[in-house]
């Protein structure tokens, strides 16, 4: 999980904060004393992790961009200038593009907020932007929350008294929740010195950046192994009392077995083994042979380690954690059941490898009488809504097929509730009616309109008309062609 941390370098950081017995210290110094502090321990501990350091007053400035050496970061720090005013909104549209374009949206982030609580003043100050959040237009939105999954940690070089005489704690509260609330505020605790932010960024390191330690085991094989991102405990929604469910820091391998897609897994962790024994050798041969290794996180919770390589001579031993559960694949079947072939009364893949148990058939087979339309790739809703416009253009020859298409498609939007689709292919019918020739059959304009006004009414979500049993039927004309 990579970190940005962005730092305050506007006017108000360099307020003195005066120390007894010593000479006076700015709270930027405090603010990269601490930075350092959190630097030293992700180089101890994180060392595989990527982290980038930004600075912005009124302007943001990428000084150092996602990288492992964290001796370039302190370095960065230790030649930081000021700036002017305090312009937060701007820091994270720069968060937001410097994360997007190296790692995209999908990439979970850490974002370390280190500031001394002034929110600004005029326009571009934090009060303002929050205050104007519902006046924007889309060309003009608010860059939280990010459109990846974020942790955003606001560091404050302030302890909560002086935050509070005015209304900056409100407004960091607001910014923290409009990020999606998965995050903190971490404010200093007594006088502002140099003991006073060790213990605040260490409040954070003991938060998020504690390292996962667990023994992983197979046989009477034994590792000890560190996990990070440390993983995070989940909470299954179907239990009647849903409890967080954590990783077990005696994590068993449980088999092996081969793959070919493993870029599809949602989540991963990295590991790094302390011990270069079995890890390493575990690492090495899911890596030459191809394969993955199931593991036992916990009470029917599973995972699978595999090898991935981030560059074309390193490479990690990753973790995926499936959901929690006994069955969380289930082509696979029960986990529990997997076993040596040895062990079957029959090879189950035959003599030759001509068959194969998987996927495990469900013991019940489902009662479906009929396809379901599934639209999982826009290509497939096309094909659907053109099947619809050609049997409109071959009206009324094409009746009872043109209502057909049109009851499937109408069933399946009212399904989704996708009532906007209902709305748009009553438009393109209202078209395909405004565009039909000189010779075409009167009826056709007749039943282009009436499917166009049954699906508006369907939009609409109307009880009478958003039925899902309801079925739009010709319309009744005089025309002797007219199809019942």
């Amino acid at each position: 999980m990579p970190t940005v941390v962005l730092m305050d370098v506007s006017l108000s950081m360099t307020r003195p904060v005066s120390l007894d017995g010593s000479e006076e210290f700015q709270r930027k110094n405090l603010a990269v004393h601490g930075l350092n502090m959190l630097f030293e321990h992700m180089a101890s501990n994180y060392r595989l992790e990527f982290t980038t350091l930004m600075a912005f007053s009124s302007l943001w400035e990428l000084l150092v961009p996602f990288t492992r050496d964290y001796n370039a970061l302190q370095e960065a720090l230790s030649n930081l200038e000021d700036y002017d005013k305090t312009c937060i909104e701007s820091a994270l549209h720069g968060v937001s593009n410097v994360v997007q374009q190296e790692w995209g949206s999908a990439c979970p982030c850490q974002v370390v907020l280190v500031t001394d609580g002034s929110l600004g003043i005029g326009k571009g100050s934090l009060r303002h932007s929050l205050l104007t959040l519902k006046q924007r237009g889309d060309d003009k939105k608010f860059p939280l929350p990010f459109p990846f999954p974020t942790k955003l940690f606001i560091m404050c070089i302030a302890n909560a008294e002086e935050l509070q005489m005015t209304d900056a704690m409100d407004n960091l509260e607001e910014l923290l929740r409009i990020s999606g609330g998965d995050g903190q505020i971490f404010t200093m605790e007594g006088p502002l010195c140099m003991k006073s932010v060790q213990a605040l960024f260490g409040r954070l390191i003991d938060h998020a950046y504690s390292p996962f330690h667990a023994v992983l085991h197979c046989g009477n094989l034994s590792s000890d192994v560190q996990v990070f991102p440390r993983p995070e405990p989940i909470v299954v929604d179907e239990e009647v009392e849903p409890m967080p469910r954590t990783v077990s820091t005696e994590v068993d391998e449980v088999g092996t077995g081969t793959t070919d897609e493993l870029e599809e897994e949602p989540s991963a962790s990295q590991m790094a083994g302390k011990s270069p024994n079995f890890c390493v050798l575990l690492h090495g041969s899911l890596k030459v042979e191809g394969m993955v290794a199931l593991v036992q996180l916990g009470p029917e919770w599973y995972g699978m380690l595999y090898s991935q390589a981030d560059s074309k001579k390193k490479s990690n031993l990753m973790m995926s954690l499936f959901e929690p559960g006994a069955e969380p694949l289930p082509w696979l079947g029960k986990i529990s059941h997997l076993g040596p072939i040895s062990e079957a009364a029959e090879n189950p893949y035959g003599e030759d490898d001509s068959k194969s148990p998987f996927p495990v058939q469900p013991p019940v087979k489902r009662s479906y009488a009929q396809n379901v339309t599934v639209w999982i790739k826009a290509s497939g809703l096309q094909t659907d809504v053109q099947k619809i416009l050609r049997n409109a253009r071959k009206l009324p020859d094409k009746t009872q097929t043109f209502y057909k298409e049109l009851n499937r498609l109408r069933k399946a939007a009212l399904a989704f509730g996708f009532w906007e689709l209902l709305k748009v292919v009553a438009d393109l019918l209202e078209r395909e009616c405004t565009l039909l020739p000189d010779s075409a059959h009167p009826d056709a304009a007749f039943q282009l309109s009436h499917a166009a006004q049954q699906l508006k009414l369907a939009s609409t979500g109307d009880s009478q008309h958003s039925a899902f049993d309801h079925n739009i039927v010709p319309m009744h004309t005089d025309f002797s062609n007219t199809e019942k």
